[in-house]
């Protein structure tokens, strides 16, 4: 993979510049990539989503000039950084939350159909809540598709998340989330 390539031009500059510097540049030239195009990663195999996270593990080993071997759970936390699964539900949440509020542009917004706004559900107890009903259009892709994919994301998140005011609070409530997913055994 081209992350590693950079990794390894990174390697022979990392004792010539301060941490904070070298941070900035893994994340800029790395983390990046793997934030790319997260949409089509829901639902990847757990291999491939390992390969991915083996990328990220290894952005994180010169960051604390750790080796190989040693563990790396507590390097990702203390850097903030989520693991690739939650980095991919977080990045589809976001674009689903913007979808909701109308701050989406208008393509990904006929998408969606809240469960209040279907006719026949609306005695139902969730037509008070935020949820999306997901729709089925495409066969082939079926689940993996983005209406659907997202819409199961987006009802699967707690209603203190899904109800924030702003995108800004709605991210913050979201990291701290997955975050806590991602790490339950740290201490917050």
């Amino acid at each position: 993979m081209c992350c590693f390539c950079t990794l390894r031009q990174l390697r022979s500059i990392r004792r010539q510049v301060p941490t904070t510097v070298f941070q900035s540049l893994v994340v800029t030239l790395d983390l990046s990539r793997l934030d790319y195009c997260n949409a089509v990663l829901v639902g990847l195999p757990v291999n491939l989503i390992q390969c991915l996270q083996s990328v990220q593990n290894a952005a994180a080993r010169p960051i604390f000039g750790l080796c190989r071997s040693e563990h790396i759970t507590d390097a990702l936390a203390s850097l903030h950084w989520l693991r690739v699964p939650e980095r991919i539900v977080f990045k589809v949440a976001v674009l689903t939350y913007r979808t909701v509020n109308d701050s989406a542009p208008v393509y990904l917004s006929s998408y969606f159909t809240r469960v209040a706004d279907v006719p026949s559900r609306l005695r139902l107890r969730s037509s008070t809540s935020n949820q999306l009903v997901p729709s089925y259009n495409i066969a082939t892709v079926g689940r993996r598709a983005f209406p659907v994919s997202a819409a199961n994301l987006w009802n699967s998140l707690p209603a203190h998340l899904t109800s924030a005011p702003s995108l800004t609070v709605f991210r913050q409530r979201l990291k701290t989330f997955l975050f806590r997913r991602s790490y339950p055994d740290l201490i917050i």
